[in-house]
C-alpha cells in the first residue's frame, strides 16, 4: 500500500511560540495531521548557527516549544516529534551535500542575504560557515525523512528550491536515490508585532506569547499602537495603521467590519476597543493556556514524547542514509 505524502516541519527552540507562530503555522500543523504523516523537528543544531554563544538558551526552550505545539492541539499520537541533535544522519548528510552546492550559490540565496543582513550585529563582516550554509542542513532534515512536503512561508521558498537542486544533483551524480519535496505555500502572511513592526519576533519585544497570563496579555494589548492621529474618543478614527484593529481581524473575525465602521465614525474609543480585544484573545488562547499548564506540570510526559518520536526518526533516517551510502559506493 502506498504510503502518504509525509510532512517535514519544524521549528528552532530559541524561545516561547507566540501568536505569530500560532496563525502562521501551527494551526496548520493541526489540521495537516489529519491529512499526511508529520514529522516535527525541533532544530536545535540549527538553533546554534546564531546561538553558538548561548547554548543554555536553546537547551532551555526544547521543551518549551513542544509544551507550545501540544498545547494547540498537536496530537504526539498522530504526529513524530523528534530532536535534531539525536539524528547524526542528519549531520552526516549535511556533510555529503556540503560537496553539491558551491559557496557562491549560497550567497545569492535571497533567504540567507536577508537573514545575513537581519544578524549583522552578531556577525559583522565575517558570517560563519555554519549559518551561511543552514540550507544545506536544512536539506539533509527534509530528505533524511524522505519528506515530500514540507509547510513554508513565501519567504523561505528559495530554500526549498536549493533542496531540490541538491537532490538533482546528488541524483544526477549517484543514480536516482533521494526525492524532491514540494513546498507547501501557507497561505498565513506574517503576523506583525505590537508595534507595528513586520515581524513579531521573540527578540524585539513586541510579541503576545501563547503561554502570557491574562494579566500579561492586557497589559500588552493595552500598550498596542493604535492611530497615533486620534486624540479624542469621538476623533474620526483610521483602523488601517492600528493595531488593535489589525488583531482584532484575527481574533474577532465576526465583528471586525463593525469594529472599523464605529471606530472611523468616532463612535468607539481606544480603550473599550482594547479591552475588547483582551476579551477576544483570552477566549482563544485560554484553553490552550490551561493545556499548556498540564504539560508544565508534567516535564517527564513532554520528554518522553520527543524521546519516543525521535527513537521512531532514527529508523527512518537510518534507512536513508543506508541508501545514500550505497548510491556513493560508501557501504564497505
Amino acid at each position: 500500500m502506498e504510503r502518504k505524502d509525509r510532512i517535514l516541519t519544524g521549528d528552532r527552540p530559541t524561545g516561547k511560540m507566540h501568536i505569530g507562530h500560532y496563525f502562521g503555522s501551527l494551526k496548520n500543523r493541526v489540521k495537516l495531521q489529519d491529512e499526511y504523516e508529520t514529522y516535527i523537528e525541533v532544530a536545535d543544531v540549527q538553533a546554534l548557527t546564531d546561538n553558538f554563544n548561548n547554548p543554555e538558551k536553546v537547551q532551555r526552550n526544547v521543551l518549551e516549544v513542544l509544551k507550545d505545539q501540544l498545547s494547540v492541539g498537536i496530537n504526539p499520537e498522530k504526529v513524530t516529534f523528534f530532536l535534531q541533535s539525536m539524528i547524526p544522519e542528519i549531520a552526516e548528510l549535511t556533510v555529503f551535500y556540503s560537496n553539491l552546492v558551491t559557496i557562491s550559490r549560497l550567497q545569492r540565496n535571497p533567504t540567507v542575504k536577508t537573514e545575513i543582513a537581519q544578524k549583522k550585529e552578531l556577525f559583522g563582516e565575517s558570517v560563519t560557515y555554519g549559518f551561511l550554509g543552514y540550507p544545506v542542513n536544512q536539506a539533509a532534515d527534509i530528505t533524511a525523512f524522505d519528506a515530500t512536503i514540507v509547510p513554508v512561508g513565501e519567504d523561505q521558498l528559495p530554500l526549498i528550491e536549493q533542496c531540490r537542486e541538491i537532490v538533482r544533483k546528488f541524483n544526477s551524480i549517484y543514480g536516482e536515490t533521494l526525492r524532491e519535496p514540494k513546498a507547501y505555500l501557507s497561505q498565513n502572511k506574517r503576523i506583525k508585532g505590537l508595534d507595528g513592526n513586520e515581524k513579531m519576533g521573540k527578540s524585539l519585544g513586541n510579541a503576545i506569547y501563547l503561554s502570557d497570563s491574562e494579566e500579561e496579555i492586557a497589559k500588552k494589548v493595552m500598550s498596542a499602537l493604535t492611530d497615533p492621529n486620534r486624540i479624542r474618543k469621538d476623533d474620526f478614527g483610521n483602523p488601517d495603521i492600528c493595531m488593535v484593529s489589525y488583531y482584532h481581524k484575527l481574533f474577532t473575525q465576526s465583528e471586525y467590519e463593525n469594529i472599523c465602521e464605529e471606530c472611523r465614525k468616532g463612535k468607539r474609543g481606544c480603550v473599550d476597543c482594547k479591552k475588547q480585544l483582551i476579551k477576544s484573545i483570552n477566549a482563544e488562547l485560554g484553553p490552550i493556556r490551561e493545556k499548556r499548564k498540564y504539560y508544565d506540570e508534567n516535564p517527564k510526559l513532554v520528554k518522553e514524547i520527543l524521546m519516543e518520536g525521535t527513537s521512531k526518526a532514527r529508523i527512518i533516517a537510518k534507512e536513508t542514509m543506508k541508501n545514500v551510502k550505497e548510491a556513493m559506493k560508501l557501504n564497505y
